[in-house]
């Protein structure tokens, strides 16, 4: 698999508290940023990885998990989900993740990265791999067999490298790929998106969001990003506001902010390592960033959020629900 099983190594970025970020790693052979195995294989690959000890770390790709039997524990955003059979577990680019051992969960498992996709069909999928999508998905009834049958030939497929020319195994790949993809985005989870704003996550906007979330920790100026992908700070700030009414300035904001309840809260972090981890160059900066924003210190949210229990949720339930 792509992942290192002991050690940090070239790909890896350590966060102070070990919140590590992987990059697309598959093994050697393997052609594009696509990757299908299973779950009893990945664990059977990886005795001693990432889950004895369990610890937190983030991708640059999407992980997403179907179920098939037993039922998967993992950890996103600091929240334990539940995953059942004929359910699916998507773990999006940027999120906080942290494995549970597999028990008897069994299933196809498929990584890739955002760039496998073609544009138009990632424009198509825009609510599907956003970033605030639901990390746990019930497909429609009808559609549950065919998910599961796609999934199989996938995997089928990845799995006979060597039998047909490379751009043909690969347009393949792709291909199932999108199709299961483009079927789970019927699930009664996703929201549809307007066309209007489907198609603005595909250009500039989209973009943006994607940046955003691999380089909010140290790019912190709407310059930055407007240089980051090419266009003016104009341009930008309006691609921002057209989908959201927000300013790129309050949605760059925003991220760091999200980023900070969550490791004051769920990672238990103290604010002198959010405020490092967040490229603040003083903690008293952060502390007046963050209560400019909520209205309390740091060490006064981390102490609310102590009280509160840890938090569960299975799929068939309502998100972030105690």
């Amino acid at each position: 698999m792509m992942v290192n099983k002991r050690h940090p190594r070239q790909g890896e970025q350590s966060g102070p508290a070990e919140i590590r970020l992987f990059r697309f790693q598959p093994p050697v052979g393997t052609p594009y940023g696509l990757e299908v195995s299973t779950v009893e294989d990945f664990f059977a690959q990886h005795d001693d990885w990432p889950w004895n000890p369990p610890r937190p770390g983030r991708a640059t790709f999407h992980y997403l998990i179907a179920v098939s039997e037993g039922e998967l524990l993992h950890d996103v955003d600091h929240v334990t989900r539940t995953v059942s059979p004929g359910q699916w577990l998507w773990v999006r680019p940027g999120h906080t993740q942290c494995w549970h051992p597999p028990g008897a969960a069994r299933g196809p498992f498929i990584l890739f990265e955002p760039g496998v996709l073609t544009p138009d069909v990632a424009r198509l999928l825009a609510p599907l791999t956003a970033h605030d999508a639901p990390a746990v998905l019930t497909p429609h009834p009808d559609d549950g067999t065919w998910l599961k049958q796609t999934a199989l030939q996938l995997l089928d497929e990845h799995r006979a490298l060597g039998r047909r020319r490379l751009e043909v195994h690969h347009a393949l790949r792709r291909s199932l790929l999108e199709s299961l993809l483009l079927r789970l985005a019927d699930s009664p989870d996703i929201a549809p998106a307007e066309t209007t704003v489907g198609a603005s996550r595909g250009d500039t906007y989209g973009l943006f969001v994607d940046a955003l979330e691999l380089h909010f920790r140290e790019l912190h100026q709407v310059a930055d990003y407007a240089e980051l992908l090419g266009c003016s700070v104009r341009t930008l700030s309006r691609a921002a506001r057209a989908v959201t009414d927000k300013g790129a300035r309050e949605l760059i904001d925003e991220r760091r902010l999200l980023e900070a309840r969550r490791l004051l809260a769920g990672a238990g972090w103290d604010a002198r390592a959010v405020a490092a981890h967040l490229g603040f160059t003083d903690p008293a900066n952060f502390g007046r960033f963050f209560r400019a924003h909520t209205g309390l210190t740091p060490t006064a949210f981390a102490a609310g959020e102590a009280a509160v229990a840890p938090r569960t949720e299975r799929g068939s339930g309502p998100r972030g629900r105690p």
